[in-house]
């Protein structure tokens, strides 16, 4: 699950909010006794009258186990609706990190994240003036400052921050400009407020929503977290008397004055049935639907959701392994929540013919336990056990100390991809950087699954290989001096120096999925479109797209365009009206060397390991690479932004794209990829 989204959750249950996991909220009708205000003039483009934008936590398309069918597999309602009425992708891919708030944000906004600012996610280090090491969250509110979960911040800059500093550009914009009212359930992140700290910022610190949040945290949670509505200009519903506010966004490309935000369900429950928010972590289709409904019914055409992952119990208990009861019975329930949702639509009126509908999952992840027992279980028939599961912790701090004689200063980020803060330095080639970067990439574990002693590395990247990746923000107390990609068993978190190096490792039994490093079952994805303009293609292996490439694709197909150009392309082949042969090369191209995940990122990255391990005199091969990677990352970033600025004006201003240009710039960009 999203880890803070999970401490979302348990402050809930603390505070005593309820969790609802049953399916009569989606059975329902919309209308509960209240009328809708007045729709504004939603204009988009192709027969679209309603957009619906559901993003999973880690729902799986593919197997985790050969015998046991998938997420989607079990969710037929959802799978086949997607396949009938549109294109699901099971070749996209994520950024680094691959975490829930970073890949969210990728795909809402259709930039890496040195541009939306959460490279490290779903919180982070930043080193505060004096050097000493705070925790940022990712999950806030859009225009929140940096937000520190342990302390008062330093650090003023805004959470989501472009390279240059400023807020990044919120994705409801171009939708409510149209005149479109936008619903928002749970995020996917940043559109709704996450937390007290937002609440006191959207509605003022001397506010009563304020002075609740300080009184009366779970009255407050319920009532103005998790769920949100963004104005067109033109619309009443988000008017004064309605509890609006301004919905502010002062560094909106273009300005944004004049447009109003409803916020929690509070303030939307007299005008659209919602009961208060439930919690992050308690969003399955269930409870997160209904309230997308409701919503759509009551004059909200555009609505954003997250929904929970499957494979974690709502009562925190330890995660469920592929095929187990429990497992099976939350997929059933998850089916039957879809069942009810898009029947409901339906007699609603709002369905494919009318409706562009996406539906994705943010990341992979790996499963961590034993063989499932008996061999062969399917779960649907025959029911899987595991006599272990768990992620296995390793202890970074006692390791280095026991393995490496390293005890230098240092800060981490606990995670299967840990981003490592080293406190007094930001130069890569400083003494106590190359030394702990060159001690962690000698770190071994006994792995206790396999009993094979192996790297804990599979991968490291300095900060010259994270300019290459995305992964520079543009708030530098944020970027950590080296991170270490862990292969998928581990989970690499901070600890006490005095451990010896077999205590420094345990399986953590509660936790039972890994995701955040650099393997294919994390970093491969799916998403799927439906509705009007989209191609019916069913489910499609070939097409190799990433998360960047989700915003063109939907602006393209709404008539939108947003006010800043993308880091991904229009996904040409999913539409019923094709950009063309050439668009679609050039495209795969660019994917190969701008996605952090694509051959130029995976090939960059074996390289930088090798010079980051190091140890020639003079530090001679990894001067050489410093060197070799400012070049590289240089003219890779002239060549990306040649090609984005020639695919952007084929797919929005409809400038025909030259066969013999793409053909140059394809042959340029292989000749990029380096071994």
């Amino acid at each position: 699950m999203g880890e803070n989204r999970g401490l979302a959750l348990l402050l809930a249950a603390v505070l005593g909010v309820a969790v609802s996991t049953g399916v009569s909220a989606l059975v329902r009708s919309g209308g509960g006794g209240t009328s809708p205000a007045a729709p504004a003039p939603c204009q988009l483009a192709g027969g679209i009258r309603h957009v619906i934008y559901i993003q999973f936590d880690n729902v799986h398309l593919t197997r985790d186990e050969p015998s046991v069918p998938s997420d989607l597999e079990q969710m037929p309602h959802l799978f086949d609706f997607l396949k009938k009425n549109g294109t699901v992708l099971g070749q996209s891919h994520t950024p680094l990190v691959a975490h829930t708030a970073g890949d969210l944000l990728t795909s809402l906004t259709g930039l890496y994240p040195d541009e939306h600012g959460q490279p490290v996610s779903n919180s982070w280090r930043y080193l505060k003036p004096d050097g000493s090491p705070g925790t940022g969250n990712s999950f806030t509110y859009w225009t929140s400052r940096v937000y520190d979960t342990a302390s008062t911040s330093t650090d003023t800059t805004y959470n989501l921050v472009t390279s240059d500093g400023r807020n990044t550009p919120a994705p409801w914009v171009p939708f409510t400009r149209a005149g479109c009212d936008v619903g928002s359930v749970a995020g996917p992140a940043g559109l709704v407020l996450e937390n007290g700290a937002d609440v006191a910022a959207v509605f003022g610190q001397t506010s009563p929503e304020a002075q609740e949040a300080r009184t009366n945290p779970a009255a407050a949670y319920a009532n103005y977290v998790g769920l949100a509505v963004h104005c067109a200009a033109s619309s009443s519903l988000c008017s004064a008397a309605n509890g609006g506010r301004p919905d502010r966004l002062p560094d909106e490309p273009g300005g944004y004055d004049g447009f109003r935000a409803l916020f929690g369900a509070r303030h939307l429950a007299p005008k659209i049935p919602v009961p208060g928010f439930q919690g992050f972590d308690a969003m399955t289709p269930a409870v997160g639907l209904a309230d997308v409904a409701a919503m759509q019914e009551h004059g909200v055409p555009v609505t954003f959701a997250y929904l929970s992952d499957a494979h974690d119990p709502r009562d925190g208990s330890r995660a469920f392994g592929p095929g187990e009861p429990g497992y099976e019975a939350q997929l059933r329930q998850y089916d039957q929540g879809f069942a009810d949702f898009l029947g409901r639509l339906g007699r609603d009126g709002i369905d494919a013919r009318n409706t562009l509908f996406f539906v994705g999952a943010d990341e992979g992840d790996v499963f961590v336990g034993s063989p499932p027992e008996p061999a062969g279980c399917d779960g649907t028939r025959v029911p899987c056990r595991y006599a272990q599961t768990g992620e296995v912790q390793v202890n970074l701090r006692g390791l280095l100390a026991s393995q490496q004689r390293f005890t230098g200063a240092f800060a981490v980020h606990d995670d299967s991809a840990p981003g490592i803060w080293v406190t007094g330095t930001g130069a890569p080639t400083s003494p106590a950087v190359r030394a702990l970067a060159r001690a962690g990439g000698r770190l071994t574990v006994a792995n206790p699954y396999t009993r094979v002693t192996e790297p804990l590395a599979r991968f490291m990247a300095d900060r010259a290989e994270l300019g290459l990746l995305h992964m520079v923000a543009g708030d530098p107390a944020r970027v950590p001096n080296l991170v270490l990609f862990a292969r998928p068993d581990y989970y690499v978190m901070d600890g006490v120096a005095s451990c010896t190096p077999a205590a420094c490792v345990h399986v953590d039994r509660q936790s039972a999925y890994s995701h955040g490093g650099v393997d294919p079952a994390i970093n491969t994805t799916w998403f799927a479109l439906a509705g009007p303009g989209v191609a019916r293609r069913g489910v499609d292996d070939v097409v190799w797209a990433d998360e960047t490439d989700i915003r063109p694709t939907l602006m393209a197909l709404t008539g939108l365009r947003d006010s800043y150009r993308h880091d991904g392309r229009v996904l040409s082949e999913v539409l019923q009206d094709r950009l063309g042969l050439p668009f679609e090369q050039l495209a795969a191209a660019l994917k190969g060397i701008n996605a952090p995940v694509g051959s130029l990122g995976l090939a960059s990255l074996a390289v930088a390991t090798s010079a980051i391990e190091s140890n020639q005199p003079g530090d001679a091969a990894y001067q050489a690479y410093l060197a070799r990677m400012a070049s590289l990352t240089a003219r890779r970033d002239t060549l990306a932004d040649q090609i984005l600025g020639q695919l952007e004006s084929a797919a929005f201003e409809h400038r025909p794209l030259s066969p013999t240009t793409a053909q140059n710039e394809v042959a340029q960009a292989n000749a990029l990829v380096i071994s």
